[in-house]
């Protein structure tokens, strides 16, 4: 299974992609970078710099058909930067409306939000998104991990950093349930 990490240039919160990546390898999956722009990512401990990671595939040369699920991690700037990201929104929206399941936690509600994919759905984000999602039509709750199954494809939300044991349970489970039979690459790397 190959599951892409949409992360834009700067601003992504480390162990908010860190953490899931790891989960993603522990499966024996392929986690993949992406992002908007070639070369390297540069992530963040909440606003100051941290590590850079080298991107694996860039939006535009790559879609979701080349992978079976999607991660977005948050940071306050990562998801801004990647909902006024034509390109990334599209990317998102593609994974929606073919059914593919999709995990996103802190801010990178916002990018849900650009790509209209809450309308009807329960979903959690940090709290200050909860009018933003509520105005996009979901319906925000304050729990550390929501799994919404509703149509078009799964979605798996969560709040903040301090849920990750739960996200990453929660959203492993879920792509774990891919029918295997549309999965690319379901048995692995």
């Amino acid at each position: 299974m190959r599951v892409a990490f949409l992360v834009a240039p700067e601003g992504v919160e480390q162990i908010e992609l860190e953490r899931p990546w790891q989960a993603v390898a522990d499966q024996g999956w392929q986690p993949r970078l992406v992002s908007t722009e070639s070369g390297e990512v540069q992530a963040f401990h909440h606003l100051d710099r941290a590590d850079t990671f080298p991107v694996d595939d860039v939006v535009g040369t790559t879609g979701p058909d080349d992978y079976d699920a999607l991660v977005l991690p948050g940071g306050v700037a990562n998801p801004d930067a990647l909902r006024t990201d034509e390109g990334a929104v599209d990317f998102v929206r593609g994974f929606l409306r073919t059914g593919r399941p999709v995990a996103a936690i802190c801010h990178a509600a916002w990018t849900l939000v650009e790509a209209d994919a809450v309308r009807d759905r329960t979903v959690t984000s940090w709290p200050s998104l909860a009018t933003d999602l509520r105005n996009a039509g979901a319906i925000w709750v304050d729990e550390e991990v929501r799994v919404c199954r509703a149509a078009p494809g799964t979605l798996v939300t969560s709040r903040r950093p301090d849920d990750l044991d739960a996200f990453c349970t929660a959203f492993v489970e879920e792509f774990g349930a891919v029918d295997g039979a549309s999965a690319k690459g379901a048995s692995g790397p």
